[in-house]
């Protein structure tokens, strides 16, 4: 049998070609639609079963003569119509043509003539999807060439949508956020503010009936304690995962180390901040005693220009002539406030007490940021209560050698204005509290000015408590000195800020600029058309 299919295709090959067929075959039953031919086609029913319309012999069963004078039963192959839906392709090769539909094969002639063509209905794209089936191409399916370029569009507009709405609500988030972190800092500057006025107006009372600045400096320290405590506190309020107190102790004195607080820490990491901060506070009380509390907060501003100074040297900041100019200004407020009175009296000695509590509050910062580094909320309440026991321990015989020594005297213990010492003290925790919580709530710039308020706080309680009058001097001198904070505060990269902010600026104007000279030429225009005359530009 395949020996036959062979002969007949062999036979087909040579009408083609132009050849004759082999001796014992007759021309016609080579001929047929194989060759592009009308005339009809006897073959056996194993070589047309795949490649052609197979239709009943309108004489019965068809025989087909073989070449050894044998014959065969056979098939009828009637040519494919030209109404047929293959003829509406022109363009395709003869070789394309019995793969483009599996199920074209198995309808008879004429019996599709009647249903729509798809092809037709669908143009190039039905095309484009039998080619592609017919390359193999990778991924292919019906419809893909028509489908996946609608379906691709629709998917990339819903993923620009989508884009497009989850950045619109992160940047509302954001602008919620800001605007929330800035009302929050303005909340925490004027409580700063209002506490520190507080506790320097409280001292000075406290000092009318009990002048005893180094008692006050330590009963206030002691309170430092209260510091954790109160934040543990807060930490059982606002948080979900609670931690026991030895737990979240633990985990706040890693500031001391990867080991914890030591004894040997205790005393190593905390002596000489302890000794700082009592130097720190007892200058400013005696400076108290010496000047207003305006001349003595506007003084102890001064402490910002030390400390850029202590970390350029220290610590080799990054240098900057602004805050070098900020500097020179402090100084100079500085003499100025000193010349006030004639450099005589108690005026020279309260600023030079002002300056060196400045001066150790300075070198308290540096050192912190040297040895200890940054510290969070915890870690920070941790360190104060730290302070607290420190001075409470080690501190707390130099008030009783004051006392025996006749320095500083207080009678009984009855005889105390606990009143006045409670107030200061608390108010001093609840300023050193507002300060270290603000700087995680807001922006440590509105912390400062916090600190810079407090200078016109005590002035206005000064000039309508007090009833100071405040000479020109020294007026300009803690001008200058606020001044001087100010220029401090600016960020290191403010000066290419600012340069950039003035050319978007002037873009912009000239921008305005041209758009007007563009409106009123065309309204000139308009005009000169309306009254009948015509501009023309000279060469």
């Amino acid at each position: 049998m395949a020996r036959r299919d062979r002969t007949v295709h062999n036979c087909a090959t040579q009408l083609r070609e132009g050849s004759q067929p082999p001796p014992g075959v007759s021309p016609q039953h080579c001929a047929g639609p194989y060759l592009g031919s009308a005339l009809p086609l006897s073959l056996p029913v194993s070589a047309a079963s795949s490649r052609w319309n197979v239709t009943p012999s309108a004489r019965g069963a068809h025989r087909v003569t073989m070449a050894d004078g044998s014959e065969e039963p056979g098939v009828h192959l009637e040519p494919l119509n030209k109404s047929t839906h293959l003829s509406s392709i022109p363009s395709l090769s003869p070789s394309l043509s019995p793969s483009l539909s599996p199920s074209l094969s198995a309808c008879p002639s004429g019996a599709c003539s009647g249903r729509a063509d798809p092809l037709s209905a669908n143009g190039l794209h039905d095309i484009e999807d039998r080619i592609l089936r017919m390359t193999g191409y990778y991924g292919y399916y019906p419809g893909y060439s028509s489908h996946h370029r609608r379906e691709e569009g629709s998917e990339s507009h819903a993923e620009t949508a989508t884009s497009e709405i989850s950045e619109g609500h992160a940047l509302c988030q954001s602008c919620a956020g800001a605007a929330l972190k800035v009302l929050s800092g303005l909340l925490v500057v004027l409580f700063i503010s209002s506490s520190w006025v507080g506790t320097t107006q409280v001292v000075q009372l406290t000092f009318q009936s009990f002048s005893c600045p180094f008692f006050v400096t330590w009963f206030s320290t002691n309170w430092n304690i209260l510091f954790f405590p109160l934040y543990y506190s807060g930490h059982l309020v606002t948080t979900r995962e609670k931690q026991s107190p030895i737990q979240k102790l633990r985990e706040c004195s890693r500031i001391f180390g990867e080991e914890g607080l030591t004894l040997k820490l205790f005393v190593k990491r905390t002596a000489p901040f302890s000794i700082l901060w009592t130097l720190t506070n007892y200058l400013y009380l005696l400076a108290l005693r010496k000047l207003t509390a305006t001349d003595v907060s506007a003084l102890y501003c001064c402490h910002k220009a030390f400390v850029f100074l202590l970390s350029w040297i220290v610590l080799k900041d990054r240098f900057m002539g602004v805050r070098i100019v900020a500097a020179i200004m402090a100084i100079t407020g500085i003499v100025m406030m000193a010349y006030a009175d004639g450099f005589h009296g108690d005026s020279i000695i309260g600023v030079a007490l002002a300056v060196g509590s400045a001066s150790t509050s300075a070198l308290y910062k540096v050192l912190f940021k040297m040895f200890l580094g940054s510290s969070n909320l915890g870690e920070a309440a941790h360190f104060f209560s730290t302070l607290g026991f420190f001075n409470l321990i080690f501190i707390s015989c130099v008030p009783l050698v004051l006392y025996f020594t006749k320095v500083e005297y207080w009678g009984s213990l009855s005889s105390l204005p606990w009143g006045y010492l409670c107030g200061v003290a608390g108010l001093w925790l609840a300023f050193n509290i507002l300060v270290n919580v603000g700087m995680v709530l807001t922006y440590p710039i509105l912390i400062s000015i916090g600190t810079l308020l407090s200078v016109p706080g005590n002035a206005a309680v000064d000039v309508l408590k007090h009833e100071v009058i405040f000479s020109v001097v020294r007026l300009a001198a803690t001008c200058i000195i606020c001044l001087g904070f100010l220029l401090l505060l600016l960020p290191e990269e403010w000066d290419s800020v600012t340069l950039r902010f003035l050319a978007a600026f002037a873009d912009k104007k000239a921008e305005e600029h041209g758009e007007e000279l563009t409106e009123s030429s065309v309204h000139t225009r308009s005009r000169s058309r309306a009254n009948g005359t015509v501009s023309i530009p000279l060469a």
